[in-house]
Formats: C-alpha cells, sequence, structure tokens
C-alpha cells in the first residue's frame, strides 16, 4: 500500500489536499448552477411562419405540409415533428435526436425555410427561427399595471422598453408580453365624405404609400462644415403629418387625408387579455434558457427591476409572480436539511457504537470531504446542484462511512491485540489487510449505478446525475480511507488509552455508551436464540415467510400508484378553460370571472395568493411556441392560481374543481394543466402525461 505508506511518511501533503478539497468545495457550490432539475438537453428547433389574414386550413395546406416534407428530406436527425396551424400563424416543431447536432439542424432548417419560399404562396415573409430545450420553462411572470395606463400603454412599455432591458440578464428569454393591445397607427375612414368627393379606400392606401418614403439623402460641403442633408417632407415623422397628407387635386382645391378620414394612435383588434386579481394587465413571462441557473436567473431579474423602474411612467408597477425560486430553493434546502440529518445520525451511531470520540471525528471527517470532492467532479463535467445530484449524494451519506468505519475498527482491533508495535506499523498493517476487500466493496456499489447510464430520453437525463454522484462521493471516500483516515488515525489514535477495571466512569456518555452495548449484547444474545429456532424449523420458517411476503403483496400491489415521477404540490395550479367555438373574446372574459368567483368560493381567501387570466390567442406565433396550452382561438383561456404558504393539498382543491365546474359551465370543457417547473420539464410541452395520438 504505497499510498497509505506515502500519507504517513507526509502527512502534511494530505492535510493540504484537503483543506485544497475544502476551498474548490465552497467554490464549486457557489459557482455551479443551482436547479430543480438537471439540464434536460433533448434539441428542439421551432419554425414560425406568419400570413395575415390565411385561414388554419390554408396554413396547414399550403404551408406547414410543403414544410413539413422538406424537413424531413434535408434536416438529419429528426426524432418527430409536430405542428399547429391557426389563423394568419402556424408553428412547426422539429424535435431533433437527443444526441443531434443543435447547431447543425439550425442551419439546415433556416436553409431549407429559405429555398421554399417561392413554392410558399406570394407574400409569406421568412419564418423565425427558435431553439429550445425541455429545461426552457418559464420560472417568472411579471404583471405590468398602473393607474391612468390604458392596455396600449401597458403593451407598449412592456414590449419596447421593460423587455428589451430584462433580455441582459444571463439565461434569462423573454417572449413578447402577453396580453394589453398592439400599439399600431390607424385611419378610420369617412365612407360619405370619400364618396362625396368621389375618392375611394385604394386612393387612400396608395396616397399613403407614395408620400411615406424612405429617400437616402447624403452629407454637403458648405465652407469648413459637412452637413447631413435630410427630405423633411419624405415620411411623416407625426400623427398631425399624416393627417396632412394630400390624397388628390382637384382643380385648385387639394383634399387632405383630414377631409375624408382620421389619422390616429390606435390598436388592431384584440386577441389577448390578461387579468390579475381581476385587474386588466399586461403580463411578462420569463424564461430559462438551457443550463442556466433558475436561482440566478430571479435574481437577475429582481435585482434589474429597480433599474428599469427608473426609466419609466412611475405609476407603472412592476409586480413579480409565480416565483419558482421558491420552490427550487425549497427543495434543494429540504433535501440538504435530510443530508445534514443523515450526517449527523450517522456519526451519532458511530460515536454510540464505537465509544470513541476519536475515531467519530476521524470518520465523520471523511464524509463531507467525500462529498466536496463529489461535488466538485460533476460541476467539472457540466453538470449543476439538483435534487437529483443531492439526492445521490443524500444516499451516498450512509454509505460513505463505511470505508473509513472499517480501517478505523481495524486500526483499533490492531492496536488492542498489539500494543507495543509502532503506531505506524499498526496504521499500515491493518491498511493492507482491508485494501482488497475495501476496494471490491466500493466498486460493488459503483457497479449497481452503471445500468443508469444505458437508460436514454429523459430518464438518462434525470439518473445519471444521480448516479455520477454517488460513483463520484464512493471513489473520493475510497481515495481518502487510503490517505487522510490513516494520517489522522497516526495522531488521533496515538493519544487514546482504554480504559481498563471495572470502576465505573463519572462521564455521562461513557456510561451511555457502555449501557447502549450491555443492552445490544442483550438483543444479539435474543437474535441468536431467534435464529437457533428458525434454523430448528427451516421448512416451517420458509413457507411462512414466503407466505407472508406474497400475502403483502396481494394487499399492498392494488394501493400502489405507478408513475414516472413522485407528484410535487408546489401550491399552483393551472386550469385550461375552452368555450365553445367561436366565442368573441369580450365573452370568453366574462366566463373567466364567473369561473374564477367559482374557485375563490371553493378555496378560502386565506389560501389564494393571486389568480393569473391568460385569455385568447397571443400576438406572436414566440408565445405560442414554448406554450403547452394549446390554444386554437379567443375561446381558449388558462388560469394559473398560487396558493399560499399554508394551504390545504393542492390535489384536494383539483379534485373538487374537476367534479364542480363542468356540472356549473355545460358546454365548457376544463383541463388541469402542468403549473410547476417539475410538471411542464417532465411533460416536455405537452398540455397532460398522456400524449394520445
Amino acid at each position: 500500500m504505497w499510498i497509505v505508506r506515502l500519507a504517513l511518511r507526509r502527512p502534511y501533503t494530505f492535510v493540504v489536499m484537503s483543506i485544497l478539497i475544502v476551498i474548490m468545495g465552497g467554490l464549486a457550490i457557489v459557482r455551479t448552477p443551482t436547479d430543480i432539475f438537471p439540464n434536460i438537453d433533448i434539441p428542439v428547433v421551432s419554425i414560425i411562419w406568419n400570413y395575415n389574414g390565411l385561414l388554419p386550413q390554408d396554413m396547414s395546406d399550403r404551408i406547414v405540409t410543403v414544410t413539413e416534407r422538406s424537413l424531413t428530406t434535408t434536416v438529419d436527425n429528426i426524432e418527430h415533428i409536430e405542428s399547429q396551424s391557426l389563423y394568419g400563424t402556424a408553428v412547426v416543431k422539429v424535435f431533433l435526436q437527443p444526441n443531434a447536432n443543435i447547431q447543425q439542424g439550425i442551419a439546415q432548417i433556416t436553409a431549407v425555410s429559405q429555398t421554399q419560399l417561392r413554392q410558399l404562396p406570394a407574400g409569406t415573409t421568412p419564418p423565425l427561427i427558435l431553439a429550445y430545450s425541455a429545461s426552457s420553462v418559464p420560472v417568472l411572470q411579471l404583471a405590468l399595471s398602473g393607474q391612468n395606463l390604458s392596455e396600449q400603454q401597458l403593451n407598449d412599455y412592456g414590449m419596447n422598453f421593460i423587455r428589451t432591458q430584462l433580455i441582459t440578464v444571463p439565461g434569462a428569454s423573454v417572449p413578447y408580453p402577453y396580453g394589453g393591445k398592439q400599439r399600431q397607427v390607424q385611419v378610420d375612414l369617412n365612407t360619405t365624405a370619400l364618396q362625396s368627393k368621389g375618392l375611394s379606400a385604394l386612393d387612400v392606401v396608395n396616397a399613403i404609400s407614395l408620400q411615406n418614403l424612405i429617400l437616402p439623402t447624403g452629407t454637403s460641403k458648405i465652407g469648413s462644415r459637412e452637413y447631413d442633408v435630410s427630405i423633411p417632407n419624405a415620411a411623416p415623422q407625426t400623427i398631425a403629418d399624416l393627417n396632412r397628407i394630400p390624397i388628390r387635386t382637384i382643380g385648385s382645391t387639394t383634399i387632405y387625408m383630414k377631409d375624408v378620414a382620421w389619422v390616429r394612435d390606435g390598436f388592431p383588434p384584440q386577441t389577448n387579455i390578461v387579468k390579475v386579481n381581476g385587474q386588466r394587465s399586461v403580463l411578462l413571462t420569463i424564461q430559462k434558457a438551457g443550463n442556466a441557473s433558475t436561482l440566478d436567473v430571479i435574481a437577475g431579474i429582481k435585482a434589474l427591476l429597480p433599474q428599469i423602474a427608473m426609466t419609466v411612467p412611475t405609476q407603472l408597477k412592476m409586480t413579480p409572480l409565480a416565483d419558482q425560486s421558491i420552490f427550487v430553493r425549497g427543495a434543494i434546502n429540504g433535501v440538504v436539511r435530510e443530508m445534514l440529518i443523515a450526517a449527523c445520525l450517522t456519526a451519532f451511531m458511530i460515536l454510540t457504537f464505537l465509544g470513541s470520540w476519536r475515531s467519530t471525528v476521524i470518520i465523520a471527517t471523511s464524509i463531507p470531504l467525500a462529498i466536496l470532492t463529489s461535488i466538485v467532479a460533476f460541476s467539472a463535467i457540466g453538470q449543476t446542484i439538483n435534487i437529483m445530484t443531492l439526492g445521490g449524494l443524500a444516499l451516498a451519506v450512509g454509505i460513505l462511512v463505511d470505508d473509513a468505519t472499517v480501517e478505523v475498527e481495524n486500526i483499533n482491533r490492531n492496536r488492542e491485540a498489539e500494543p507495543e508495535k509502532a503506531m505506524d506499523e499498526v496504521v499500515l498493517d491493518s491498511a493492507s489487510q482491508i485494501a482488497t476487500p475495501a476496494f471490491v466493496s466500493t466498486l460493488s456499489i459503483c457497479i449497481v449505478f452503471a445500468p443508469m447510464f444505458l437508460l436514454s430520453g429523459v430518464a438518462r437525463y434525470l439518473f445519471v446525475p444521480l448516479a455520477e454522484a454517488v460513483v463520484f462521493a464512493m471513489l473520493a471516500s475510497y481515495f481518502l480511507s487510503r490517505t487522510i483516515v490513516p494520517t489522522m488515525a497516526k495522531y488521533l489514535l496515538r493519544g487514546e488509552k482504554k480504559k481498563t477495571g471495572d470502576s465505573p466512569s463519572r462521564n455521562p456518555l461513557v456510561r451511555f455508551q457502555k449501557g447502549f452495548e450491555a443492552a445490544f449484547e442483550r438483543f444479539r444474545g435474543s437474535y441468536r436464540s431467534l435464529l437457533q429456532i428458525c434454523l430448528h424449523h427451516q421448512r416451517a420458517f420458509l413457507i411462512a415467510f414466503f407466505v407472508a411476503c406474497l400475502g403483502s403483496l396481494a394487499i399492498l400491489i392494488p394501493w400502489l400508484g405507478r408513475d414516472f415521477f413522485p407528484n410535487v404540490d408546489s401550491g399552483t395550479f393551472k386550469l385550461h378553460m375552452r368555450a365553445p367555438t367561436g366565442m368573441r373574446i369580450e365573452e370568453t372574459a366574462n366566463l373567466c370571472d364567473l369561473v374564477e368567483q367559482s374557485i375563490r368560493q371553493h378555496i378560502p381567501a386565506a389560501e389564494i395568493q393571486g389568480v393569473i387570466d391568460n385569455i385568447g390567442l397571443p400576438v406572436s406565433g414566440i408565445n405560442l411556441s414554448y406554450s403547452n396550452s394549446a390554444p386554437v382561438g379567443t375561446s381558449d383561456a388558462d388560469i394559473l392560481v398560487t396558493l399560499s404558504a399554508n394551504h390545504h393539498p393542492t390535489d384536494n382543491y383539483i379534485h373538487q374543481l374537476r367534479l364542480i365546474l363542468p356540472k356549473q359551465f355545460p358546454g365548457v370543457s376544463f383541463a388541469f394543466l402542468p403549473a410547476d417547473m417539475v410538471g411542464q420539464i417532465l411533460n416536455f410541452g405537452l398540455p397532460a402525461p398522456i400524449d394520445v395520438q
């Protein structure tokens, strides 16, 4: 055992190594992204086509079908393709194989999309190309509201002032705002005035097109100066200038725009309404992109809000809603707390059984060092701190003590057997005696996790980090049992003296340990007697044992559910409502108010923290691409309910609403969609965990 001999000869080297592990582990904890799950990097490329006014059937037949056929010809590593055709918008999602090169996929999709433009209806604009993965989920929502601010102004501030600054936060992706009214210059025609002057709407359109020009000019050198030259009447700069555009001159009379129409700062027909606790608002959704830390993204957004507030009107309020960092931090803290409890209980059991605080210190020191080494290792290969990696470390806590415990106990045994031998020799002999069994035991535990590396799909991304955390910790534990444990044993166990004689000790810990040993010996004697009885009646025992096992399985299996991942109560639920097809958005909004009233009647007011209604279709296909509710028109709505910290089980409320709402609102369909990060990531953008095809 050359490494043990080296550790005994140069102890300070491995003490410094342990200090370095502590420092590097602390840096890794601070710098490694923290999230609820590992990064599930299944690449998806979304193609968003827009053609104003084209019917869904035409979008599907003339654009989407051509796109899908072209993709299957020129793009590599396609797992499957999904598409959704709506009025004037179509979204085609290309799911690539897990090992596909996403950059190559984007390049191929972009190339074929540009090539097929000539095959599509005239006037089709090039599509938007987006790339994302299952880990790209909403982590925070900002509600914009303010007194004396219209929906049009709220949407304008959200789109052009707030969103553009939020995008500077590393790892944040901010789609277009939900709700509000898009700012648009509108021309209201006076048909009576047009007819009286012999004009048509086409004359108005032509006048605006001909007199709203972009004319490049240049500069002019005059004397010692060079001036920029501009043409003031090339393009109107204000609404008043648009109203003064001449349309036609008849004789000596010029007909202006204001004579037959009125140009105003308006908005197109609204297709998306957002209400926050019953008040009309605009909603900005912040997505987490890729491998970024959820906690860092949300902290960066919140730190930036005071700076943004100085650039917008004082009455504009930006309220953070649906903060997923609370859920992530609670989950991570819960796993860390359980891991610390397990470590403390393990140290207590070692102290109780060994009865030596020196041996306990040696073993307890190796546990955090092995855990920190594992964190440094999986952080170096690109993993994050999440409930899977921390769960693997918590699982390994009870196993990590084995190597050090066996090492220390063997040193104590050899020291008692040969008290005259030098401490260095005792440690070296003890380490060499258990080297092979300890190594085989460590490898056996690591091999148990080897099949996880053969998994595929989402399961691979979830359980491989757990296996890596356990394997790294086990290998580090074995290495530490060959280095720092012998080093500490050489100095700490040398001064330990075994108390001889029957004189009782006054130390309460010693008396407790001796009482525990006496009780354990009695228990071991009883177990020995029971074992002898079982061995004398082997056939009867085996029959009774197997009958008990089969009987317990027959009783328990019908009551055990089966699921891919345990259900998580995050205190939120999302209700998707679909009214009869063709319902106007104003009527859908009124229906949402009635549904919200029903929800508030069945959930105590003290348990409701907030309710967000997202009604209709968003204005951009980008939002449709990220959405998991699959809206098809203004008759769709999503109701997100956030419960307070002290609430009853969310599943109970969902069960009640499933039974009550269809009876109260006949003809309206209801479905509960994933609302928390866990459900959205595992479902990977599907409205439900079951995908019926």
